[in-house]
């Protein structure tokens, strides 16, 4: 019996920040905007939403943590129906840090996701910013 050759496929990643997915119609209009990319996973930046969990959103599925009342920063990830069922974990480490881990052929995909602080942000914010980016790499091996 002759097998058929199986057709690789590469896997596709982005990072969006979409200022505010707070906003009536921006969720949607976020999930269409993505069908033409055909990505397979987007880090999302300034979710901005109060409750975390799972969200299905056309062709993905939206992780996002829990975040505060007052709307602020918060990452989440889209995911496409077709790599969900290699998705192990995610981690929320904070408000700019959260990383996901997908089960591959012969290893983990580490997707590391973090929204840095601008230039004119004091000192003490940016070295937080790092120690939560490395506290994140740490965790997403162990």
């Amino acid at each position: 019996m002759v097998r058929p050759k199986q057709r690789k496929r590469d896997m596709r990643f982005g990072t969006w920040n979409v200022r505010c997915l707070y906003r009536a119609g921006s969720f949607t209009a976020a999930a269409r905007e993505l069908a033409g990319y055909k990505l397979d996973l987007v880090g999302v930046l300034e979710v901005r939403w109060e409750r975390g969990g799972t969200v299905r959103a056309g062709d993905y599925n939206f992780f996002y943590e829990k975040g505060s009342e007052i709307h602020k920063l918060r990452t989440g990830f889209f995911v496409h129906h077709r790599i969900v069922s290699a998705f192990n974990r995610g981690e929320f480490v904070s408000d700019r840090v959260s990383y996901l881990v997908l089960r591959g052929r012969w290893c983990n995909i580490i997707f590391l996701h973090g929204h840095a602080p601008s230039e004119e942000k004091s000192e003490n914010s940016k070295d937080s910013f790092y120690g939560e980016l490395e506290q994140g790499f740490f965790l997403s091996f162990s």
